[in-house]
């Protein structure tokens, strides 16, 4: 959010999703009474106070709810914290590394050198605009093949220096344009698959928005991965798994409540290792604390893997991912 909570944003600019509206009714009441309060003498503490409760409880009631299709659309909140609005908070003195060497620098994923607590570590990330401007320069969030590239640059960079590396995955996809697929858009994953199976360094993961696909991957085949609690991680979106399966986007809800793609199911399944809990109302509602949890996860299990013989991480790391699938025999 730019290093905005939500308090800081006010409700006539504040882009709820369908299923926040009633909550934001409430908090649109709040903001009125105190603007009231400011300009006159009147005490309206009382009235606030009653409006906050109604507001929490009402939050919370409707966040216990959730389905698939809802969690998908705050994974994909207009507001949603990006991989560098978390950094300015994790690593205040982040340095960002550009350029793959190659053809390019792609924005749409950020790398660069950091300091975690005590912990040096190298960060690569999906960064998605918050303007229509920004997100023609990041693409979305799409990265392009020189995209991959760089982030595999940083990560030999990283094995160099002994320095463990965190990935941020948010991301709708790999970009499917022909620019990409001329430049080896597929090569360029399978190539960063290839190498982060066999880094000798820590390589922890968190999905923070959504996950897409072979895009999501490329940097998340890792020692550990984690999702937020309103993330989602997927092979394809709703919408492209409603376009081929029913032939129309309008049954992405059904694909989704069918697709397993939420942080609790994957828990479930032991695709991923663990889901980090959002503050009441999703991520964007108070970045300060989404962020405070983040680090304490990062830096807990860093500490954990860097305890571990590099051959280790190596074995730890391919056995992960060897193991994940469940089969049963109907016989």
């Amino acid at each position: 959010m730019n290093g905005q909570d939500k308090e800081h944003i006010s409700a006539s600019k504040y882009r709820a999703v369908d299923f926040e509206k009633p909550i934001e009714e409430i908090n649109s009441k709040i903001e009125e009474l105190r603007l009231v309060e400011d300009g006159s003498e009147l005490d309206l503490a009382d009235e606030i106070k009653k409006l906050q409760i109604s507001s929490e409880r009402l939050t919370r009631d409707i966040f216990s709810k959730l389905n698939a299709w809802q969690i998908s659309k705050l994974a994909r909140h207009p507001l949603r914290p990006y991989t560098l609005d978390y950094l300015k908070l994790l690593c205040p003195d982040f340095i960002e590394l550009h350029g793959d060497r190659h053809f390019a620098d792609d924005a749409a994923i950020v790398t660069g050198l950091g300091k975690i607590d005590d912990i040096n570590v190298v960060i690569i990330g999906h960064q998605k605009g918050r303007t229509t401007k920004a997100n023609l320069a990041r693409n979305f969030g799409m990265p392009r093949p020189e995209g991959y590239r760089k982030a595999q640059r940083i990560m030999l960079l990283a094995e160099r220096f002994d320095l463990p590396i965190v990935t941020f995955i948010d991301t709708p996809g790999a970009y499917p344009g022909i620019d990409a697929e001329e430049r080896g858009q597929s090569e360029a994953i399978a190539s960063n698959l290839c190498v982060m199976s066999g880094l000798k360094v820590p390589i922890i993961t968190v999905v923070t928005g959504e996950g897409g696909s072979g895009g999501a991957l490329a940097i998340g085949l890792s020692n550990k991965v984690f999702m937020l609690q309103y993330s989602i991680y997927s092979v394809i979106s709703p919408e492209g798994c409603a376009s081929i399966l029913w032939k129309k986007q309008e049954a992405a809800q059904e694909a989704a409540n069918a697709m397993n793609i939420t942080a609790k199911q994957l828990f479930d399944l032991q695709v991923i290792d663990g889901v980090i809990d959002e503050p009441l109302g999703g991520a964007h509602r108070n970045l300060e604390e989404m962020a405070e949890n983040l680090k304490a996860k990062i830096v807990q299990e860093l500490r954990g893997l860097r305890e571990m013989d590099k051959n280790a991480l190596v074995s730890h790391r391919k056995n992960k991912f060897a193991s994940i699938g469940r089969f049963t025999n109907n016989k």
